[in-house]
């Protein structure tokens, strides 16, 4: 099974910003796709951003423009920068993984998740 290791996080003003990793680790997996969800207290969880192995994006409408996912194959990592951050982006930040292996084609996986909290 794949493993995920977030990192990043934390406190910050409006309009500041931050950045979140999300590593996998294990053996004899192929990621498929990897994304960031979120989920705020008293809200359901949320896709925030996915990308795929060969780059291909796609963003929630409420962080197009702030957000940038990225994926480094050589990695097996993804990146989140948050930029022009708003308090409404206070959330449990989760990272998801979709991969195979040899006797599976799609798997999921999910990270522990990170606070990110946006206050003055």
């Amino acid at each position: 099974q794949v493993q995920l290791a977030e990192s990043g996080g934390g406190l910050v003003q409006p309009g500041e910003s931050l950045g979140l990793s999300c590593a996998a680790s294990g053996s004899g997996f192929d990621i498929n796709d990897m994304g960031w969800y979120r989920q705020a207290p008293g809200k359901e969880r949320e896709l925030v951003a996915t990308i795929t192995t060969s780059s291909n994006t796609n963003y929630a409408d409420s962080v197009k423009g702030r957000f940038t996912i990225s994926f480094d194959n050589a990695k097996n990592t993804m990146y989140l920068q948050m930029n022009s951050l708003k308090p409404e982006d206070t959330a449990v930040y989760y990272c998801n993984v979709h991969y195979s292996t040899t006797t599976s084609l799609r798997l999921s996986n999910w990270g522990q998740g990170t606070q990110v909290t946006v206050s003055s």
